[in-house]
């Protein structure tokens, strides 16, 4: 099988919610094509911990730790989020897992893709904060919990368990941002499909609905993070007038609308919002109760998945999660009229897909699953130049990812922690690295 068919087969499995564990993303594991270019030589591994037979996803890291989410994997093994101490990076020591079964029974049946940590300080809070995005490995069971959780995490080895935010009628929150400034936090939640699979008129024999149902995209106000509320939310099918699926019978031969990821800048003023097939949606969050567009990119390729953004606001980084997916730049200082800078290309992209960007300083680093780690050089947005590879190390096979003889690299996730560069591989874990300039 091609791996542009098996990426459209897993991706009907996602969209219909068989009685199966239903993948999150078009990514399954497949044999390396040979394409992807050797590690770079300023790209030096400090450190790597495999936690075993678990399906990895993304990675955070906060005040010397690496916090690694998990996946649904073959087999829904619902593992939370490891946390690993990194005082010693060369040898990262696991001191906690939480939002699991094993510690919330009541958990089986749900995976954690996406955890975000943030100090946040509010009249009724004041500590280290993670909130942690819980979906149903199956969408058929209705009594499985989906939403998002609440953690403290002042005490890392410690985490304590504070709330849960309920999205009934959809597959849970997919990504997240946690955003804390001046007294106020809020969750901004992208909650895949709510639109189209709560909406009061929604017929899932059919996969059709006629009215709109709640929003993709919610700002949810966790000042009290023991007590989260409903602040406001933004639909592109309530708001916009856009279906967001054009063919119910054949999902994915159409075009596709749905809040994928959010991302907000550090004063919640702006958010921008992975609207697949919509290009990313720039909203005017200042006023949290009643979120205003302001424009949105109009990208060449589709799949919209997530996006970094500089601190003065001014460049895009959006990437596409397809085959042949890449990352695009952008002039956004005027919101309703972003700008396309570039492409950024590399050997073999056709072969595999981008996933998730991060920007620090003049560099973008990117997580593009079969060629693992790629680092950029952005400092001029309309030429951007790879700079730097990394290659995941360790193919020993996981029965929960990828079990074939040989093993496979499939980095998820990339982040930046002070001069640390962190990567989660879906198939074998957790990689600490260096970048030599």
């Amino acid at each position: 099988m091609t791996a542009q068919r098996i990426i459209a087969a897993v991706a009907v499995i996602a969209m219909v919610g068989v009685a199966t564990p239903a993948a999150a993303h078009d990514e399954t594991p497949h044999r390396p094509t040979g394409l992807a270019p050797a590690t770079s030589a300023n790209l030096r591994l400090v450190g790597h911990v495999n936690p075993g037979p678990v399906a990895n996803a993304d990675v955070y890291g906060y005040r010397g730790h690496a916090y690694l989410a998990s996946f649904v994997g073959n087999n829904c093994n619902s593992s939370g989020i490891r946390v690993y101490s990194l005082w010693n990076p060369a040898r990262p020591k696991h001191v906690a897992t939480f939002a699991d079964k094993a510690s919330e029974p009541d958990l089986a049946g749900t995976w954690t893709e996406k955890v975000i940590v943030q100090r946040v300080d509010t009249a009724r809070f004041h500590g280290v904060l993670a909130v942690v995005t819980f979906q149903t490995c199956d969408s058929t069971d209705d009594t499985t919990f989906r939403g998002f959780g609440l953690y403290d995490v002042t005490n890392p080895a410690k985490p304590k368990a504070l709330s849960r935010y309920a999205a009934p009628g959809t597959r849970g929150s997919h990504e997240i941002w946690l955003g804390a400034d001046a007294g106020h936090a809020y969750v901004y939640a992208a909650v895949l499909r709510s639109e189209w699979t709560s909406s009061p008129t929604y017929d899932r024999a059919t996969n059709t609905a006629t009215t709109p149902g709640r929003a993709d995209f919610r700002i949810v106000d966790v000042a009290d993070p023991r007590h989260p509320v409903d602040a406001g939310e933004w639909g592109a099918w309530k708001e916009l007038g856009v279906v967001p699926v054009a063919n119910p019978a054949h999902p994915y031969e159409g075009f596709q609308s749905f809040t994928h990821s959010v991302r907000v800048d550090t004063r919640l003023r702006r958010a921008y919002l992975s609207n697949w097939d919509l290009g990313t949606v720039i909203l005017d969050v200042s006023d949290a109760r009643h979120p205003r567009y302001l424009g949105r990119t109009t990208p060449e390729q589709g799949s919209t998945h997530s996006a970094a953004i500089d601190p003065t606001g001014r460049f895009l980084i959006e990437t596409h999660e397809r085959l042949g997916g890449i990352p695009m730049i952008y002039d956004v200082s005027d919101p309703a009229r972003p700008r396309e800078l570039a492409h950024l290309t590399k050997d073999g992209q056709e072969e595999t897909s981008v996933h998730d960007p991060k920007l620090r300083g003049s560099l973008a680093y990117f997580s593009w699953y079969e060629h693992g780690v790629v680092v950029a050089d952005v400092s001029k947005a309309w030429a951007p130049r790879v700079i730097g590879q990394f290659l995941s190390t360790d193919t020993t096979p996981n029965p929960d990812f990828c079990d074939f003889e040989g093993g496979c690299v499939e980095v998820w996730g990339v982040f930046v922690l002070g001069d640390l560069i962190l990567a989660s591989d879906m198939n074998s874990g957790l990689y600490v690295l260096r970048l030599k300039r």
